[in-house]
């Protein structure tokens, strides 16, 4: 009886060897710093297991992308001598793949490894920006005695000096708005989204050539991502998210990307599914970019 390769989109060997590879799927299991429901350390697993049942054939691009190759590396461990550690090992994790000129793909995991992956991805590409999809600004100093906590992640990104450009925000402190306004940030939030037309060509404009793209699943509506540690309601569709990585893909050029802070619900499949799609989605994109 023929099995179902145990990897990202149950991919064959000829498809998912490292060697031949463009793009590097990075499961990290890591949610040291959740503040409010844990179990994000279980999504990266959870959303291999539902890449299995992605067609491989995608309805809106009319072709199939996973010949370029993608391989699915060894799950991260977890490093409990604390985030700022952790995100040392996040960081040359990540180093080692975008050092072997593989696109990498992060599944976290809570947000706090973005910090680690983007400090990585910026010493290939140093006029990197990044493009975050997510319901909070994540721009606190400090979270909980940390300044690595996944409430701080884009506060450390800022302090890369690496730009941002923040779509779908639609909680955040005091402190952190008087620190948008100190450094002349101005997130496109979800009010934004829903209220005016320019959303996307304001986003847009915000990006460097070189794009990370950091994707939180929060930032979507918990309607259709209910999976997720901090749901907050009024988020963004599908239609949205995918509208915007292929605008991005087709005018800028996505260099790395991560999907996080997916916890999963015992008997729904419904946030992995999404994240899974969405993870082969802006693959299809990227490499249809590069065509």
């Amino acid at each position: 009886m023929e099995s179902i390769p145990d990897n990202f989109l149950g991919l064959p060997e000829r498809y998912s060897a490292y060697a031949a590879a463009h793009f590097a799927v990075l499961p990290i299991p890591y949610d040291s710093t959740t503040s409010f429901q844990v179990g994000t350390r279980h999504g990266p697993r959870a959303i291999i297991t539902a890449s299995q049942q992605v067609e491989l054939f995608d309805d809106e691009l009319g072709d199939e992308f996973h010949t370029a190759g993608i391989v699915t590396l060894p799950p991260l461990a977890p490093n409990m001598a604390g985030p700022e550690q952790q995100l040392d090992d996040v960081f040359t994790a990540a180093r080692k793949v975008t050092k072997d000129g593989k696109f990498l793909l992060a599944l976290g995991g809570e947000h706090s490894i973005t910090s680690g992956l983007v400090r990585a991805v910026r010493q290939r590409h140093k006029s990197l920006c990044v493009l975050q999809v997510d319901a909070h600004a994540d721009l606190r100093d400090e979270w909980e005695g940390t300044p690595f906590s996944h409430a701080c992640v884009m506060r450390r990104i800022v302090d890369m000096g690496v730009p941002i450009v923040q779509v779908g925000i639609r909680n955040y402190s005091r402190e952190e708005h008087q620190f948008m306004k100190r450094r002349h940030l101005a997130p496109i939030t979800a009010w934004h989204v829903n209220a005016k037309a320019d959303w996307m060509r304001q986003a847009l404009e915000g990006l460097t050539d070189d794009v990370y793209v950091t994707i939180d699943i929060d930032g979507f509506d918990p309607a259709f991502a209910p999976g997720t540690g901090t749901p907050e309601p009024g988020g963004l569709h599908w239609f949205h998210v995918a509208q915007l990585l292929r605008q991005v893909a087709e005018q800028k050029r996505i260099v790395a990307a991560d999907i996080v802070e997916v916890m999963p619900i015992p008997g729904s499949m419904q946030t992995e599914f999404l994240a899974a799609k969405l993870a082969y989605k802006l693959i299809a994109y990227v490499q249809r970019g590069r065509k």
